[in-house]
């Protein structure tokens, strides 16, 4: 291992950084801190490839007579096998649709157009009921009063039909 001299410190060309402090350290290399590493790792994020990509590849993987070129590919654009079998299997089904990225999750329900006009007359229907519900609350006392009252509700049509 290579080490230089420098300012009172030893750095170290060849080896990796440590990710403690020497003064954490003990003798025995154990970490004297009980903190966590703030640092947090990014999520993950799930690789997307367009069509036009896919073919560029597929392209390319064809091309590729030599033994191992197709690894070397592979290597330089970080995929894998199975990405190139799959985008040919893709290929020779003709399906442009599945080389394009499929939005992943729940599928939206499509939208109907008379939705909205359903709402609309659903809520009018509710505002009338409420009217005749108070109309014919208002009738009923109108009949109890006229029964307290002696008077007759019968109108002039109801005599002359008799």
């Amino acid at each position: 291992m290579t080490q230089e001299k420098k300012n009172g410190s030893v750095l170290d060309w060849e080896g990796s950084k440590r990710s403690e402090e020497p003064s954490q350290r003990s003798s025995s290399g154990a970490n004297r801190s009980s903190t966590p590493d703030p640092e947090v790792a990014e999520k993950a994020r799930r690789r997307r490839f367009s069509a036009r990509y896919k073919l560029k590849i597929l392209e390319q993987a064809d091309r590729c007579r030599e033994a191992g070129e197709v690894g070397a590919l592979l290597r330089r654009e970080g995929l894998y096998w199975s990405n190139l079998q799959t985008w040919r299997r893709q290929r020779a089904e003709g399906s442009l649709v599945g080389l394009s990225p499929k939005k992943r999750g729940r599928k939206s329900a499509p939208r109907n157009p008379l939705a909205g006009r359903v709402k609309e007359l659903e809520r009018e229907n509710r505002g009338l009921q409420r009217k005749l519900q108070r109309a014919e609350i208002m009738l009923d006392i109108q009949k109890k009063a006229s029964e307290l009252l002696g008077i007759s509700l019968e109108t002039e049509e109801d005599d002359e039909d008799d």
